[in-house]
């Protein structure tokens, strides 16, 4: 089982504070509030590694952690209302810098909410993933506070959103850690492409 031991790297508010990494680099995106900042925690098995906030909007860097096989990027969240115009048109330049890099991504881990249908702008990120052919795992979160058969029937709906199979989506919890070696398991087939 791969072995994390992870450490904060930088924060980049522009393409001219990317790192250029010598081994994969896995993004981790989803709409504010998700969950992104547990489920690093989680992964990292580290509690404060990246900070939770019960208020959405609170990433507004890439943060990068040196997860010790692989690089993870911690991108700002997308889709908080009460974020002014400019400030959402800076996001959306940062993550298509990040997302147009020469070295390329290795794998997004893609954050939805599993007791919601995907909204507009998690079908955007998808569509754009596809678009440039960038890998991606749907992360269905906070599986915890649904039953087995709500949340089998949320990742069908997800899939069908998402129009991917239900295999491309791992279920997780960071309160009782759900689905952890699935996404460890999975990133193990990553970083060793």
């Amino acid at each position: 089982m791969l072995k994390i031991n992870a450490r904060f790297i930088t924060s980049a508010a522009s393409a001219a504070q990317f790192i250029k990494p010598d081994k994969p680099v896995i993004a981790v995106c989803g709409r504010s509030n998700v969950g992104k900042s547990s489920f690093i925690n989680m992964l990292a098995n580290v509690k404060k590694l990246a900070k939770v906030s019960k208020e959405p909007g609170r990433t507004r860097l890439i943060n990068y952690f040196d997860m010790g096989e692989f690089i993870l990027a911690d991108l700002p969240g997308y889709g908080y209302a009460r974020v002014s115009q400019a400030e959402k048109l800076k996001w959306a330049k940062l993550l298509d810098d990040f997302f147009g890099q020469e070295q390329g991504i290795s794998h997004v881990f893609s954050l939805v909410d599993i007791r919601h249908d995907p909204t507009a702008d998690d079908r955007q990120m998808v569509e754009f993933l596809n678009y440039r052919i960038i890998p991606f795992t749907v992360i269905a979160t906070k599986a915890d506070k649904l039953s087995r058969a709500q949340a089998q029937r949320s990742i069908t709906n997800i899939a069908a959103a998402f129009k991917c199979g239900a295999g491309n989506i791992i279920a997780v919890s960071s309160e009782t850690r759900q689905g952890l070696g699935d996404v460890l398991e999975k990133t193990e087939q990553i970083i060793s492409l």
